[in-house]
């Protein structure tokens, strides 16, 4: 210790003594002035009263002290961060928004089997059993692990490769860990032919539902093999590497697999989760000829799994049900994707014929793209309601403005027509006439626009990084294959040209609409302002 505090103590000890000298002088000479001067009794009970209330006094300056001090040193620490309302919470949550979306699915069939998957998850969160699946290559020496841990013969051992061909579950106990531990043994991945790769599929699946993955090896990892623990590593599952087999190795070869090991995975397991274990050590002859079969050397597997399961436990089951409730979150919104692709389309398809009927009875000298837009008005409010996003007229007519100048721009517009008046000439030389031309390229250009428009509202009204030019460009793309090309002018043959009465060319002259196709497209146009489709004609 210092001198100065040396000094100060000396110096706090003596003031100490000082001043318990000087009270007690005090009180001395003031019982002594009150027994001249009054009852001595009284006197005595004046000594004791000041006595417990010195008394009370140091006690209150001590507790109040230190309960100051306390209150200072929780105000300094930091409260620890907790996990958001504890992830049993956050898996419960989960599986009640994945309910929520299982119901917005129209195939009753896929409905029911996702709310089944779900009823599943939610029991296994209730039980709380902890899986531990026993993953890796053919005899590998998985099974052989397995009978170790459980201590008795559960399944074939020194079998050919695929001897595992479905998940085997078994009930394990571990001293000091209150929940069941399920112990599964997965068929070999990675085997060959058509049965292999069925097996592997499974084992694949049984391991994404695991809580605890044991990777069995009995060699340094193939490269194979550590694409198969990366995937698996990479979507949150909780994973051991297991050396099986070292029996077999001398020490030093041992000690060398070992650090291979460590070295390949050390960007996403720790070294203490890769062991080494003989789970079915092979028979040692004696000299006197007696075979002796040494036990199995696992205790270093079953002690890291306890550690593991005694410290995260509850937070790998929580994990598990979270991972399990978002892949099965995933395939609702694919389901409900495909089920809003598909409603959206029949709306494209449904248009793409307006709009070639509007085209079609306005005696237009080219294609009209204002006229175009009107339909693609309608057209893109439609689409949204079933992205669940309600879109007034104003916003729709922007919308589809935009577009129709995008496709003007881009060259679109000349492309169709080229492609349209291609294949009329291939497929209906008779019908080469400007109308129809104008009519079935209306068509392709309104279909372009819906598919264009199913793009935004899938990405959450967002065109992407190469903005709405690269969407319409991509869908132009798509359509020009000469089999579509055939098909949709086909397909305009009999719903447009044929129904309309569109004359060849030359008799064009001749021709009279039955009707005035202006007030037609008025009322179109303001049935589409007044959201009323009911009176539409059916084109």
């Amino acid at each position: 210790m210092p001198i100065s505090r040396y000094l100060l103590l000396i110096f706090g000890i003596c003031l100490l003594l000082g001043l318990m000298i000087w009270l007690i002088s005090s009180l001395s000479a003031l019982y002594t002035q009150v027994i001249w001067s009054a009852n001595p009794l009284l006197a005595n009970l004046l000594l004791l009263l000041l006595i417990v209330l010195l008394g009370l006094a140091v006690f209150a300056f001590f507790y109040y002290t230190r309960l100051f001090q306390k209150s200072g040193k929780s105000r300094k620490k930091r409260r620890p961060l907790k996990i958001p309302l504890d992830k049993t919470e956050a898996a419960e949550e989960s599986l009640k928004s994945l309910r929520q979306q299982v119901t917005q699915i129209q195939d009753e069939v896929a409905k029911q089997a996702l709310l089944s998957r779900s009823q599943d998850i939610a029991s296994e969160l209730a039980k709380g059993n902890i899986q531990v699946v026993v993953f890796g290559t053919g005899s590998a020496g998985k099974t052989s692990l397995v009978n170790a841990l459980m201590g008795r013969m559960v399944g074939k051992v020194n079998a050919p490769m695929g001897t595992t061909e479905v998940g085997e579950t078994y009930h394990l106990q571990l001293e000091g860990i209150e929940r069941e531990i399920l112990i599964t043994d997965t068929p070999g991945i990675l085997e060959a032919g058509m049965g292999g790769s069925e097996r592997g599929t499974l084992a694949r699946s049984l391991a994404t539902d695991a809580n605890l993955l044991i990777f069995v090896v009995d060699n340094d990892l193939r490269q194979s093999e550590y694409n198969a623990l990366q995937a698996l590593v990479e979507i949150g599952k909780r994973s051991l590497i297991l050396l099986n087999k070292i029996d077999l190795y001398p020490e030093s070869d041992k000690t060398l697999i070992l650090a291979k090991l460590r070295e390949r995975v050390k960007a996403f397991l720790d070294p203490s989760d890769i062991i080494a274990v003989a789970a079915n050590p092979q028979s040692i002859r004696l000299e006197t000829g007696e075979i002796i079969q040494p036990e199995p050397d696992i205790m270093p597997l079953i002690r890291r799994m306890a550690m593991i399961l005694r410290a995260e436990g509850e937070e790998l089951i929580a994990d598990n049900i979270l991972l399990q409730s978002q892949r099965l979150g995933e395939e609702a919104r694919r389901l409900i994707d495909s089920q809003r692709k598909r409603e959206a389309e029949k709306i494209v398809e449904r248009f793409q014929w307006i709009g070639a009927g509007v085209i079609a009875v306005t005696p237009l000298p080219v294609i009209d793209l204002i006229a175009t837009a009107a339909v693609n008005t309608q057209m893109v409010i439609e689409i949204g309601k079933i992205y669940g996003c309600e879109l007034n007229i104003d916003r729709g007519r922007e919308l589809a403005l935009s577009l129709a100048k995008t496709l003007g721009s881009l060259g679109v517009v000349k492309g169709v027509i080229q492609l349209v008046s291609t294949a009329l000439q291939l497929n209906i030389a008779t019908l080469v006439v400007g109308r129809a031309i104008q009519a079935v390229s209306a068509a392709y250009l309104t279909r372009i626009a819906g598919k264009s428009f199913i793009e935004y509202f899938r990405h959450d009204q967002d065109w992407g990084d190469g903005g709405m030019t690269e969407v319409v460009q991509r869908q132009f793309q798509l359509t020009r294959r000469d089999e579509f090309v055939k098909q949709f002018v086909q397909d305009a043959f009999a719903k447009i040209i044929e129904p309309l009465n569109l004359k060849p060319e030359e008799e064009e002259e001749e021709f009279e609409p039955e009707v005035n196709p202006e007030p037609l497209l008025k009322r179109y146009i303001e049935d589409w302002d007044e959201g009323n489709s009911a009176d539409r004609p059916d084109w």
